[in-house]
């Protein structure tokens, strides 16, 4: 990416994995020798609420929060998240989408509906959009849960990050009895973007 700071949001609910997400790329960077700075918004996690998380890292990072219309990366782990926060991506930035629908308060009350066309509204304003059925993969792998480190396989792929430091951070920050499984949907992660998959 040609701008010196790289700003990746990363979006979802609470439980989904986000935190970890942010860990495991913030050490991979800091792997890079760069200058790293990460943000931690939780809104009511514990219930279903939002998670975000700001991760920027270059040669100098001065401030740990992205401002609109700078991220690189929209990393969402839920469709209508990544439909909230996408005013903070760039012009050109990429979005990248778990294909899973989590019903906020509104919806299971039945106040709201969830918007059924929320992806093809997101396509329409980013064409670099790429949905990702990473629940799935990460059953395939052995466990649903793991569907985190499926979208960071895609976002390693998708921004070019180096695979060996990808993998050390896994080991390093999942549990010990999951690294085979995480490794596994990191591996098919990556694998979606370079066999053509998107």
């Amino acid at each position: 990416m040609s701008k010196q700071v790289t700003d990746i949001l990363i979006v979802g609910v609470g439980g989904q994995g986000t935190l970890l997400t942010s860990r495991i790329l913030a050490d991979v960077a800091v792997q890079m020798g760069y200058d790293v700075k990460v943000s931690e918004i939780h809104g009511m996690a514990q219930r279903g609420g939002s998670v975000v998380t700001q991760v920027r890292y270059g040669e100098k990072v001065y401030s740990p929060i992205i401002k609109k219309g700078d991220a690189d990366i929209l990393l969402a782990f839920e469709k209508l998240e990544a439909a909230r926060w996408l005013d903070y991506l760039k012009p050109d930035g990429i979005v990248i989408i778990n294909d899973e629908r989590v019903d906020p308060l509104p919806v299971m009350s039945g106040r709201v509906k969830y918007p059924l066309d929320i992806v093809d509204k997101i396509k329409e304003k980013v064409p670099n959009t790429r949905l990702i059925n990473a629940t799935e993969i990460a059953g395939q792998c052995g466990n649903t849960r793991a569907a985190n480190v499926v979208l960071v396989g895609v976002l390693a792929a998708v921004a070019s990050l180096p695979i060996a430091e990808m993998e050390n951070a896994i080991r390093r920050m999942v549990p010990e009895k999951a690294i085979d499984i995480n490794l596994k949907a990191f591996e098919e992660g990556m694998n979606i973007i370079s066999n053509g998959g998107l």
